[in-house]
């Protein structure tokens, strides 16, 4: 019950798995002839799809695991449809990247429609959540980008920007503390 319930071990977690689909997926696709911008395209919002789809997991089964418990601070009827408006948008972005990416034509919208939401609910739920909401919005830049310089720019931005939030997410881990003593606000 303790690591369901300890959110330091989730944004970790999340990104470690993550990082495993989108080696599996890359290395299960080596050799399609699909074009380097798609394989790029189909590897960021995979990721990303993941990373958030595992938080909102986690978000859930916590929330679940507290009610249960009869420790839950805050309404079920507020935390399970943000738990919810988050999860099912980047599962759905997850599960079918590979066909939106493909068939950019048609499906690019979703795409662009799918990381916009939810780096607009993370940016809702707080400023805090800039660090989740940013690869979004380089996912969007990217699926736009008409130029090599660009698109390997942008590509770099997300690469370090995900690497910041792992490093965080390993310190925050160590720390051991919840989230509001981690940013001083307890």
């Amino acid at each position: 019950m303790g690591l369901v319930l300890d959110e330091s071990k989730w944004l970790f977690a999340s990104m470690l798995l993550s990082i495993i689909a989108v080696v599996v997926v890359l290395r299960g696709r080596r050799g399609s002839g699909l074009p380097q911008r798609i394989e790029i395209l189909r590897a960021m919002n995979l990721f990303y799809g993941c990373v958030i789809g595992m938080m909102s997991f986690g978000h859930l089964l916590a929330v679940t695991v507290k009610a249960a418990q009869g420790a839950l601070d805050g309404s079920p009827w507020m935390l399970y449809p943000l738990g919810l408006s988050l999860a099912i948008p980047a599962w759905w972005l997850a599960f079918r990247v590979e066909r939106y990416t493909t068939e950019e034509d048609r499906y690019g919208k979703r795409t662009v429609a799918l990381n916009g939401w939810l780096g607009v609910c993370l940016l809702g739920l707080g400023l805090h959540n800039l660090p989740l909401a940013a690869p979004a919005v380089l996912n969007i830049a990217y699926q736009f980008h008409t130029r090599r310089a660009v698109g390997w720019t942008i590509v770099t931005v997300a690469i370090a920007a995900n690497l910041a939030l792992f490093v965080g997410s390993l310190v925050f881990l160590a720390s051991g503390q919840s989230f509001e003593q981690f940013q001083g606000m307890k």
